[in-house]
């Protein structure tokens, strides 16, 4: 049983790509912007574009920062939003800033 565990997490690893954590960015309270109107920065189950959408957030909208990591080219955070503490994902860094 170990064993088998062992062996999936090692592939769910290699699937996702996922490097090592980015630096220069802060843990702390950041806000949505950037986004085109009419559109909203998706909350995704991981970090990457090819996990599922939990859901949408619109410019303002208040999110606690974790931890950030890199995959690919992009900047994933791991966030919780400020208004509903149960709700968390991963947003792209390139939409957060400092509140």
């Amino acid at each position: 049983m170990r064993g088998m565990i062992g062996a999936v997490l090692a592939a769910s690893v290699t699937v996702c790509g996922c490097a090592a954590p980015s630096a220069g960015i802060l843990p702390g309270r950041y806000e949505v912007f950037g986004v085109e109107e009419g559109d909203m920065l998706k909350l995704r189950a991981g970090p990457g574009t090819g996990f599922v959408e939990l859901l949408g957030m619109p410019n303002g909208t208040e999110v606690d920062v974790g931890r950030c990591e890199s995959t690919g080219a992009t900047r994933w955070c791991e966030v919780t939003l400020a208004d509903a503490r149960g709700a968390t994902g991963y947003a792209s860094y390139a939409y957060l800033r400092r509140k």
